[in-house]
């Protein structure tokens, strides 16, 4: 079973491309246009172990906001669809990971439901070029269309090490819960599909 995905979105704001192999060893290709951003994707995919290819094109002249969201829209879609019916899967992860005087706990349900609370506060309004205010509409977006369940409690005096402990927290907690458990046999929910 391959568990991959390719997808595509075009808008009047961005063109993101978005591969994802769930089954990787964590190699990163990623251009958003915005470093901090690309920083933070790249983490993500070193330590949840995916292959993640993603390019985007975005109305930087007007913010960042279309390119992160749109971005994570299409990020979540991709996982989804390589996820398929997600019979076989843990579901469920959780990580706590420290990053100097940052800590961030994630745990997430990859169970279908998409929501997200998010606890975490920055400090400054951005860290390069990256909105504070969006790594939250980021890890929101990408809920709904990854189809999962997001909490998230983040704490630090240093924005990065926050942001950056944030989202190595969601790929150790993802690595968790799209994993193949041996034991389980079809749908992880009781109600027999998700």
């Amino acid at each position: 079973m391959t568990r991959a995905a390719r997808i595509e979105r075009v808008t009047h704001e961005t063109k993101v491309v978005v591969e994802v192999d769930l089954d990787g060893t964590g190699m990163a290709d990623i251009a958003t246009g915005i470093g901090m951003f690309d920083h933070l994707l790249s983490a993500f995919a070193h330590h949840s172990l995916i292959d993640l290819t993603i390019s985007t094109d975005g109305d930087l002249e007007v913010d960042d906001h279309h390119t992160v969201e749109d971005t994570m829209l299409v990020l979540g879609s991709a996982f989804d669809e390589a996820l398929g019916d997600r019979a076989g899967i843990t579901r469920y992860g959780d990580a706590t990971i420290p990053m100097d005087e940052a800590l961030a706990t994630v745990a997430i349900d990859y169970g279908g439901r998409p929501y997200a609370v998010i606890d975490a506060v920055f400090r400054a309004e951005r860290i390069g070029e990256l909105s504070t205010q969006m790594i939250d509409h980021a890890l929101e977006a990408f809920s709904r269309t990854a189809r999962a369940t997001i909490n998230i409690s983040a704490s630090g005096r240093n924005d990065h090490h926050v942001a950056e402990s944030i989202f190595k927290a969601l790929a150790r907690a993802t690595r968790s819960a799209i994993e193949l458990d041996p034991r389980r046999v079809g749908i992880p929910s009781t109600k027999g599909t998700l």
